[in-house]
């Protein structure tokens, strides 16, 4: 239990701290810190403020989806943020191009370390994601479907409010899901990689058919 919870709570640290390097980076940013950047850009408060606020409201919505939160739910959806904002704080902008690619190359590694950290914990998944797989559940669409129509949405909604859209956007889109599998495998229980399966309400659901690695 001790090492679960490290292994959740640093991850979960890491994973504000990394988001804070890609907005330092400035080469554009996750598709839902896109939204979150450009909502701060709006209404003047921070951008780990929005994110948090967006985790408590995306959580909300669990609610008519019949998804159950746990803890890592809720620490997600309030140490994030908070480390972001703590990252924003202290890290100084990235000058010149070489610097900046390398420091959102580094982000993107290291978020798929948190990732693995945070989800090999099994203390729940992230709003986002538990929204994606309610949605999934309560409309019979497919995971793949659910997931793209959501971040698409998030994408242009958040680069219309003027969140940062570019290379990093792709980057992180195309790394991410390699990296988080990895990692995941090197920090999760050796039964848990032999069958990855969440078990809920009575039933059992793969892991890679239902959660996507994102927070």
């Amino acid at each position: 239990m001790v090492g679960r919870l490290v292994r959740l709570y640093v991850g979960l640290l890491l994973y504000g701290a990394t988001l804070a390097v890609m907005v330092r980076a400035d080469l554009g940013l996750a598709p839902w810190d896109v939204f979150h950047q450009g909502v701060a850009r709006q209404t003047g408060l921070s951008i780990g403020t929005v994110l948090v606020i967006t985790g408590a409201v995306v959580l909300l919505l669990w609610v008519p989806l019949r998804q159950r939160p746990g803890l890592g739910t809720v620490s997600n959806v309030v140490l994030i943020g908070v480390a972001m904002d703590a990252a924003l704080a202290v890290l100084p902008p990235v000058e010149g191009l070489v610097w900046r690619v390398l420091a959102l190359a580094a982000a993107v590694v290291v978020n798929g370390v948190a990732t693995g950290l945070y989800l090999s914990a099994r203390f729940g998944a992230g709003p986002r994601d538990g929204l994606m797989t309610g949605l999934h559940e309560r409309t019979g669409r497919s995971v793949r479907l659910v997931r793209t129509a959501l971040e698409v949405s998030v994408l242009a909604t958040g680069f219309a409010l003027g969140g940062s859209v570019g290379v990093g956007t792709v980057a992180y889109a195309l790394g991410i899901g390699p990296f988080s599998q990895l990692f995941l495998r090197v920090f999760a229980p050796r039964r848990a990689v032999a069958s990855p399966v969440v078990a809920r309400g009575g039933r059992v659901r793969r892991l890679a058919d239902r959660v996507i690695l994102r927070r």
